[in-house]
């Protein structure tokens, strides 16, 4: 399936760089920067699908609530569905499996179709087998995950399978693209200096998300109206599955004792975003504890979130096994400070604690409440806070990303990328 075109030739008749993306679905977070890349003069970019089940609409086990995506995800850039061999509708190491991904990978000559070879994930059977069909075919093949080392508990002989698994599978990889500080560190880990390093940093589309949560503030009382929060009264975002590994209810439990014996008038609503797994046990929760400031808004799709954006006063991700965290990105080009615990991985790159919110120990209820006090210590705070956060995220966009990709793909193909 070809969802759109775009010439294999730059305005100064120089061939671009044929870039093929292995990925095992659309994903709306992926779509902006594909679109952008499609864009780019010197790279003719075509993206591999192993699945469409993201297009069709899905169970999402994490929301636990049906989700078709309200933003476009195959516009403005060159793309296929590979030919299925296994495909359950959801993303795991054996699915989606597809077919002929060595044939797609050449031209009728036999000849390599592409310069390079970027695959999102090593983890499943796709991604290996894109990456030892370049291989096998002489294509560079560029890396990208999420990946990091402050991860689950393993056990050392898991932990020297895996080492050995990276010993083989650096021979095949031309190059890895970070997506920040603690995912280099990872690759650095385990590949060394054997494997060079171009930084393309998980990004959102910046001005898109200044400009609704802008254009949602004439509307705030709507939302407020809706959602049953009287106004003016301060705002604490929580935006997520409800699993167990976000830890709302650590921020339930934190804004527990923050609120204390604070006047109704001026304490702050916390309005939690989203479904999942521990949505009964936190309404339940909230019961127990008489909290009657908390507003659960349900599962919001993608264009709907800059309304609550714009609507908080400080956003908080108390995640635990967090590699990245795209949201924080969302909501700090919102101009909305954050808190985030030490185990979501944005962390070391987006905010420095105090500046643009804070940095807490993951699990540590008291830190959290502590947090809150600190973004709420003056009525400026969380203002001047938002405003840092804007400042900082300016800097990590999609043009960083392809600035990365640029260098990444000179360095490979030892070919012009103008």
């Amino acid at each position: 399936m070809i969802v759109s075109a775009q010439s294999d030739r730059c305005p100064n008749s120089q061939p671009k760089v044929r870039l093929g993306y292995l990925v095992s679905h659309p994903i709306q977070y992926q779509a902006p920067l594909l679109r952008r890349i499609a864009r780019e003069p010197g790279i003719d970019l075509t993206v591999l699908f192993g699945s469409d089940f993201s297009v069709r609409g899905y169970k999402d086990h994490g929301f636990g609530v049906e989700v078709a995506w309200d933003t476009p995800l195959l516009e403005g850039y060159r793309s296929e569905f590979l030919r299925p061999l296994r495909d359950t509708g959801g993303v795991s190491p054996t699915t989606p499996i597809s077919r002929g991904i060595y044939r797609r990978l050449q031209q009728s000559d036999g000849s390599p179709a592409f310069d390079a070879l970027w695959v999102h994930g090593y983890a499943s059977i796709n991604a290996l087998q894109g990456i030892l069909a370049a291989n096998a075919l002489g294509i560079p093949v560029l890396l990208r995950a999420e990946s990091w080392l402050a991860d689950r508990v393993r056990s050392p002989w898991t932990l020297a399978a895996k080492a050995g698994f990276f010993r083989l599978l650096s021979s095949g990889i031309a190059a890895v693209l970070p997506i920040g500080t603690v995912n280099a560190a990872y690759w650095t880990h385990y590949f060394g200096s054997n494997v060079p390093q171009f930084l393309m940093p998980y990004a959102v589309d910046n001005q898109y998300f200044a400009q609704q949560a802008e254009a949602a503030a004439p509307r705030e009382q709507e939302l407020r109206a809706e959602i049953g929060l009287d106004p003016e009264r301060p705002v604490i975002l929580f935006a997520s599955k409800l699993q167990t590994r976000k830890h709302a209810d650590h921020l339930l439990e934190a804004y527990r004792h923050f609120i204390g014996d604070e006047a109704p008038e001026g304490r702050p609503y916390l309005v939690i975003v989203g479904d999942g797994e521990q949505r009964a046990a936190l309404e339940a929760r909230t019961r127990e504890l008489g909290l009657h400031d908390v507003r659960f808004a349900g599962f919001r799709n993608q264009s709907e979130l800059p309304r609550f954006f714009q609507l908080a006063d400080v956003f908080v991700l108390p995640s635990r096994h967090e590699p990245w965290g795209l949201i924080v990105n969302e909501v700090m080009a919102a101009g909305c400070p954050v808190i985030v615990s030490s185990d979501v991985g944005c962390h070391a790159d987006l905010v420095t604690d105090g500046v643009e919110g804070c940095v807490f120990p993951v699990g540590d209820i008291s830190a959290l409440t502590h947090a809150l006090h600190r973004v709420f210590a003056s009525p400026d705070t969380a203002a001047r806070m938002g405003q840092h956060a804007r400042q900082r995220i300016s800097g990590w966009t999609f043009e960083e990303d392809i600035q990365g990709l640029r260098a990444a793909l000179a360095a490979v193909t030892r070919l012009p990328v103008d």
